[in-house]
């Protein structure tokens, strides 16, 4: 037996909160300590109660040594036999403190610094050491570390850290989290950090003390980026040791999870730092996703503020690059009824965020301003501060201590031991706990705390988030489960972000830029087979090769991976109208359909049209054809023909025209694929005005002999090879389609049914002869097919249109030799060597027939090696050719249509629609009378005072700013903006579009929303000034016309105007003044308006009437500005005491100069 007493029970009673002793008393019980060390062996429990809290508070004086020594009696004898046995009892048995050590960069970082993180500490163990539960071992505590924001100097002082707790949570710099774990385990104490983002520290017995206190970051946003299959990301990072230190790892975990992420850019801190940043991004190939590593802008994160900006700048929000905050994937950003006056107040950012999906975990049934305002209420937490100004990584620091708490409870439960970090690193999971604001749990398996998440994204307007998918907290692993579509599609402020391959996202395949995804997966079917285990794997890769996702639908069946497609993502289109010849209805009718996708696409107006009578179809804002199956009813489309469909889609060549996906809706089934402006090859060389070389020809060939030598290589036959199944693209690029269609509707169990002669020109002899040849199709069929088309392509014109003979007595003849039927062509119009070819491809004997990569190196050898594509060829026949021309038109057209819409919407913006529509025609608006409509007059209390406070440019942005969130809101209403006057703002409802007795209600809600707007509006440059308006509303008939014809007005007319504008005048601050004839459509209506009586109010011009307040509606739950009391009925001025200090003295110099 060792003769030392057992460190980890002597330095966790220290701990103790009940142990205050001042430095005469410790020194006493450190030689009393040693006394007893000496004399016993084991565990110092002895120690405890030799400093018990009877002795350490008693008050009576001690007797000496040597008194003592002298009056020692037998009875103490047998009281210390006493202490030596009580002493062998285990340590837990005394009530010890747990003391975490919460090691951040407090100070220096704003993320930690506005996370109050001493509060949030105290309020979790004074929680945790209330719960029944947690308080049957351990008193917990805390201490707070300040960690340096310089790595080094952050490891250095870590490393004196020893003894500071029982565990560590942290350090939250990622640069040294490993080197920490090792300093943990030296001293075997628990740490638990969410900067650790290795994503296998817990394999092995490196780490054996370390636990996971939050979901790896990576981990979750590797699941997002899989649902929308996002492989190719960039990071930038904020200049500093933390935020540079997690994107590095951050991009090294992905890499491990198998995306390539690059480049990972720091943002320098100097003015052109946001632009050399944003540069490396976009000149990176297929990067449109972008993670920020910096504090979120939203808790005044000035670095994100200046790179969103600048990428609104520079225009990449609106070429479709999504920004994605990391630091929200920490805490849980609230958006329930959550307003940023950020995104309201500036118009720049409101646009940058545009491009940002924010992915933060979910909030329960409140948020986290809620809970701490709760907090606050209840004086659990004794600050002032509101809680918008705290980050919500409070609640995080939160829950993580009380995670903390919870683990070793488990633990010490389990054990029945001192709980050692090797014992907490070894916790088993699976509780559940009240976190700060929602529900948490443990993940069995070392995986850590679990948390819901949810991603939000901004529409652009107003100054709130909305959720759109949602992230279980079982699901955050990375390997199972995904996003699940909550009813809200994104919106994305440009195009759509490009989709990679799903291979970067499978845990069995490798996107190389060598080997195919087809190929891998055969080679990976063919390694598997031979080690017993293929049928599984085959099984599990097919059915994740049809997990999909959406944008706007469904959960995971939707978007781009999805493969059965409906009418819901399909719009089919008439193509024979042209947008010049659309009528001055539809125009307007298109314009008020923008925001339906349904019903136009990327701003284009087209007619709509059904499946029905329509092969063109408009499929995420790009054509797209339906290739639709020849006879039979469809009800479902089974397993193997999707499998075998998501095999052809994967599929990647540059003369393969891609599938999309199978359609079936109406009755309708089909496939999907990539629409071709140019038609088919049977159309081009059907048109006399395409003039055709040799060279022409041969480029067009030589394509089609490329895409079937692909096919061939792949084991895939077309069997439905001929011109009209050849596409030519913008570029003149030949592209097979309708390859494989047959296997398709083979797997589907359908009927092809006989086909026409004509139809049968393509088909090879021994095809003819077996229809069940005829419907699998076979490679040297395709060469046959191949056979006849250079004979369309050579003479310009249909098989065998040189025989004056039907076409099914030339079928007969094909199928039922001798003599041998085939088309005759004149050797003077290709080269002999291209004609030979085409003669032994349509050979009678299917085995002497040559393969497509014979064909391809006698087409090389003919071209004597140069490469024929059709760029080459159009170069030297510009002079006679001029194919730019229809694109310059194209582009000057939509030029033209682009200005043209910015015109329409400008001139929208200034009149009616309706009125606008007249004036472009040139026909005249008289003016019109409405029966009932209610006005809104609102304005500024103490303008005149603001405005003599500010300078001009101040007062232009006050007004800018105001009037944006108020325009933002009635854009959510029925309502009509007529003017603004200074700080005078008109709105109308029920006119120029009448809407029967709803005006009022329309301009009731919108007046509660611009109240609750103003409650949390606040100036640039007066921020503690709050803005106060007076809201005053009227129902009446009025006479609207249109005034002038330079810079023409929209104005109304009548005495309901002078009397809306009196009611505003007479109201007060915060305060909406509804007149009698609004009350009683507002209470004919019984929406539930709260009204109260104000009483008999003089209106200049119209007497003593009796007037109301509309203070709410029973489900208007928003909170509204409280109105100021004030005395003597002034409701114009602004007392001394809110004018800013600094602002003061100008105030009292302008008064004084006025009097």
């Amino acid at each position: 037996m060792t003769n030392h007493s057992d460190p980890r029970c002597l330095h966790n009673l220290s701990y103790h909160p009940r142990w205050q002793h001042n430095s005469i008393k410790v020194k006493r019980k450190r030689h009393l300590r040693t006394v007893v060390t000496n004399s016993f062996n084991g565990c110092s429990e002895f120690d405890s109660l030799s400093i018990s809290p009877l002795s350490s508070r008693s008050s009576k004086p001690q007797l000496s040594p040597s008194t003592t020594q002298c009056t020692r009696s037998w009875w103490e004898n047998w009281f210390l036999l006493f202490l030596l046995m009580f002493s062998f009892l285990p340590c837990q048995t005394w009530a010890t403190t747990f003391k975490v050590a919460l090691v951040g960069p407090w100070t220096c970082d704003l993320l930690y610094s506005k996370a109050l993180p001493d509060l949030a500490a105290r309020l979790a163990t004074s929680r945790i050491n209330k719960d029944p539960y947690l308080n049957k071992g351990y008193w917990y505590d805390y201490t707070l570390i300040n960690e340096d924001c310089k790595s080094s100097r952050a490891l250095a002082r870590f490393g004196d850290l020893e003894g500071y707790g029982s565990a560590f949570l942290g350090p939250a710099n990622p640069a040294y989290c490993s080197a920490a774990a090792l300093y943990t385990k030296e001293w075997d104490v628990g740490m638990l950090s969410w900067s650790c983002l290795k994503p296998n520290m817990k394999k092995g017995k490196m780490y054996p003390t370390f636990l996971r206190p939050l979901p790896l970051s990576s981990h979750v946003l590797f699941t997002v980026l899989r649902y929308f299959r996002w492989a190719h990301v960039a990071i930038i990072s904020e200049d500093t040791d933390i935020w540079e230190a997690t994107g590095k790892e951050l991009a090294s975990s992905l890499r491990a999870l198998g995306l390539p992420v690059t480049p990972v850019v720091t943002m320098e801190s100097v003015k052109e730092g946001p632009r050399k940043a944003l540069m490396k991004v976009r000149e990176t190939d297929r990067v449109r996703v972008i993670i920020m590593c910096m504090p979120s802008v939203l808790i005044g994160g000035q670095a994100q503020y200046q790179l969103l900006t600048t990428a609104l700048t520079m225009r990449m929000i609106d070429r479709g690059y999504v920004f994605i905050p990391y630091d929200t994937l920490l805490y849980s950003l609230p958006y329930k009824d959550t307003s940023y006056y950020q995104l309201g107040n500036d118009t720049k950012l409101r646009k940058a965020y545009d491009g940002v999906l924010t992915i933060t975990m979910d909030s329960g049934e409140r948020n986290f301003y809620e809970a701490f305002k709760d907090a606050q209420d209840s004086y659990e937490i004794r600050s002032n501060t509101p809680p918008e100004q705290v980050s919500p990584f409070f609640g995080t620091i939160y829950n993580m201590l009380y995670y903390t708490a919870m683990a070793v409870e488990q633990a010490r439960a389990s054990s029945g031991r001192w709980v050692t970090g090797e014992i907490l690193g070894e916790s088993e999971g699976g509780f559940e706990f009240e976190g700060f604001n929602q529900h948490l749990g443990a993940g069995k398996n070392d995986e850590g705390m679990q948390a819901s998440y949810v991603v939000l994204d901004y529409s652009g307007m107003g100054n709130s988030m909305y959720s759109t998918h949602s992230l279980q907290a079982a699901h955050t692993d990375g390997k199972t489960g995904g996003l699940k579509y909550l009813g809200r599609s994104i919106h994305f402020a440009g195009s759509t972000p490009y989709k990679d391959s799903s291979c970067w996202f499978s845990p069995y395949f490798a996107c190389s830029g060598g080997i195919d995804s087809v190929t891998l997966f055969f080679l990976l079917l063919v390694f598997t087979a031979l080690c017993g285990s293929g049928l599984g794997v085959f099984i599990q890769f097919k059915k994740s090769g049809r997990v999909g996702f959406s944008f706007g639908g469904g959960g995971g069946n939707g978007g781009s991976s999805k493969v059965v497609l409906t009418l819901d993502d399909l719009i089919f289109i008439n193509t024979q109208v042209s947008k010049r010849k659309l009528n001055d209805d539809s125009i307007m009718k298109s314009q008020a359909d923008m925001k339906t996708p349904h019903h136009s696409v990327s701003g284009r107006s087209y007619l709509a049209s059904t499946p029905d009578s329509s092969n063109v179809a408009v499929f995420e804002g790009d054509w797209v054809w339906l290739k639709k199956c020849p006879n039979g009813s469809v009800s479902s489309v089974n397993s193997n023909t999707e499998d075998f469909f998501v095999k052809l889609r994967d599929m990647r060549h540059e003369n393969l025209n891609l599938f999309l996906g199978l359609f079936l809706d109406s009755g309708i089934f089909g496939v999907v694929t990539e629409h071709c402006s140019r038609g088919s090859l049977e159309d081009l060389l059907s048109n006399d005005e395409v003039r055709l070389d040799w060279m022409f020809k041969s480029s067009l060939l030589m394509d089609l002999i490329r895409g079937m030598k692909y096919l061939h290589n792949r084991d895939i036959t077309h069997g439905r090879l001929k011109s009209r199944n050849c596409v030519v693209d913008g570029r003149f690029v030949l592209k097979l389609t309708d390859y494989a269609f047959n296997d398709i509707l083979i797997a589907q169990n359908i009927d092809m049914g006989e086909e026409k002669p004509e139809d049968l020109y393509w088909t090879a002899p021994e095809l003819l002869r077996s229809s069940s040849l005829r419907k699998k199709g076979t490679f040297s069929g395709d060469v046959y097919s191949f056979a006849i088309i250079v004979q369309e392509v050579i003479s310009r014109s249909p098989p065998y249109c040189m025989m004056d003979m039907p076409a099914k007595e030339i079928i007969s003849k094909i199928r039922d030799p001798p003599p041998l039927c085939r088309p005759v062509v004149s050797v003077d119009e290709a080269p002999l060597d291209v004609i030979q070819v085409m003669k032994q491809a349509w050979s009678e004997e299917a085995e002497k027939r040559p393969t497509f990569e014979e064909i391809f190196k006698q087409f090389k050898n003919i071209t004597k090696g140069k490469k024929t594509n059709i760029i080459d060829s159009m170069l030297r026949m510009l002079e006679q050719y001029s194919s730019n021309l229809e694109d310059l038109i194209r582009e000057r057209t939509e030029e033209l249509e682009v200005e043209r819409q910015k015109t329409d919407k400008l001139v929208a913006q200034m009149l009616p629609k309706s009125v606008a529509q007249a004036l472009k025609t040139g026909k005249p608006v008289k003016p019109e009378h409405f029966s009932e409509v209610t006005l809104y007059f609102s304005d500024i209390v103490g303008f005149t005072t603001i405005s003599a406070l500010s300078e001009p440019i101040e007062v232009v942005d006050l007004l800018n700013d105001l009037y944006t969130c108020f325009d933002a809101i009635i854009g959510l209403h029925d309502v009509y903006k007529v003017e603004t006057i200074g700080d005078a703002y008109m709105v109308a409802s029920g006119v120029p579009t009448r809407n029967g007795n709803r005006h009022a209600a329309e301009m009731a809600n919108m007046s509660l929303d611009i109240l609750h707007c103003i409650g949390t509006f606040k100036m640039r440059h007066m921020p503690e000034l709050k803005v106060r308006i007076r809201i005053g509303l009227h129902s009446g008939p009025v006479v609207a016309g249109v005034v002038g014809l330079t810079m023409p007005r929209y104005c109304l007319f009548g005495d309901t105007v002078n009397t809306a504008s009196r009611m505003e005048s007479t109201g007060l601050p915060y305060r909406i003044h509804v007149n009698q004839s609004t009350v009683d459509i507002l209470n004919s209506l019984k929406l539930g308006y709260k009204i109260d009586v104000r009483g008999m109010t003089e209106l200049k011009g119209k007497g003593i009437e009796n007037t109301y307040w509309l203070v709410g509606k029973e489900d208007f739950d928003k909170p509204l500005p409280i109105p100021p009391d004030i005395h003597g009925g002034s409701n114009h001025g602004i007392s001394l005491e809110e004018i800013p200090p600094d602002r003061r003295q100008k105030f009292l110099d302008r008064q004084k100069k006025m009097n």
